[in-house]
C-alpha cells in the first residue's frame, strides 16, 4: 500500500497506534458530526478538549474496515454503547482517548476514525469535510458550516459495504473476530443515569 496515503493515529499516551491505509477522499468520507452521542463520549471520558471543536463537532473519517491496521496496543482497546443504539464506541483504556466508531458487530462493516488522534499530514490529505451532520445538536456557533444529509453519507457507505462483502474484507476488521464477527473487547453499556448525567 502507498505509504503516502497513510493516515497514522495514536491515543493520547501513545500506547495504541496504527494506520488507516489508502486514506483519501476517494476511499472514504471526511465529515464532522455534532450529534449528542459524539459529544457525550469525549465528555464521559474527560477528553472533550482533545476531540471536540468549538461547535461541539467531532471530525471523522469513515472508511473500509480492512484498511485499519494496528502497529501496537490493540489489546488496550475497550468499547461501549452509550445508548440502546447499535453504534459501538471504541476508546483507549490506557488514557481514555475516544478512537473509533463501528457497528455493534462486524456484520455491517465500516470503521469511523476520530481524526483528532491522527497526524496532521494525513488529515490534510483528506481535504475539507463533505459537511457537518446534526448541526441542530451543536452547542456552539454553526454559522457558515455546511450541512450534510445522512442520505449523502449513506451512498458512499453502501458502496464500500458491498465491496467489503464481495472481497471478504468484512472479516478483516481487526476490531472484530474474523469468524464470529464479534468485537475483540466485551462491550459495556452506560446506565441511564450515566447517560443522563452527560446531557
Amino acid at each position: 500500500m502507498d505509504a503516502d496515503n497513510r493516515l497514522n493515529f495514536a491515543c493520547a499516551c501513545g500506547t495504541i497506534a496504527g494506520t488507516i491505509h489508502r486514506a483519501t477522499p476517494d476511499h472514504g468520507d471526511h465529515v464532522v458530526c455534532h450529534c449528542t452521542d459524539c459529544q457525550a463520549l469525549p465528555a464521559f471520558l474527560g477528553a472533550a478538549e482533545r476531540i471536540l471543536d468549538d461547535a461541539g463537532g467531532t471530525a471523522l473519517y469513515q472508511s473500509r474496515c480492512a484498511r485499519l491496521e494496528f502497529a501496537r496496543g490493540s489489546e488496550r482497546l475497550a468499547c461501549l454503547h452509550l445508548t440502546d443504539k447499535p453504534t459501538l464506541r471504541w476508546y483507549a483504556m490506557c488514557c481514555d482517548t475516544p478512537m473509533f466508531n463501528t457497528y455493534a458487530t462486524g456484520r455491517i462493516p465500516y470503521v469511523t476514525t476520530i481524526l483528532a488522534n491522527c497526524e496532521a499530514a494525513g488529515r490534510n490529505r483528506l481535504g475539507p469535510p463533505l459537511g457537518h451532520l446534526f448541526l441542530e445538536d451543536a452547542p456552539g456557533p454553526t454559522a457558515g458550516l455546511k450541512p450534510l444529509s445522512m442520505n449523502r453519507l449513506m451512498r458512499g457507505f453502501l458502496v464500500r459495504m458491498v465491496k467489503d462483502y464481495v472481497s471478504g474484507d468484512h472479516r478483516r476488521n481487526p476490531l472484530f473476530d474474523p469468524k464470529t464477527l464479534q468485537p475483540i473487547a466485551t462491550p459495556r453499556r452506560l446506565t441511564p443515569e450515566q447517560r443522563l448525567a452527560l446531557s
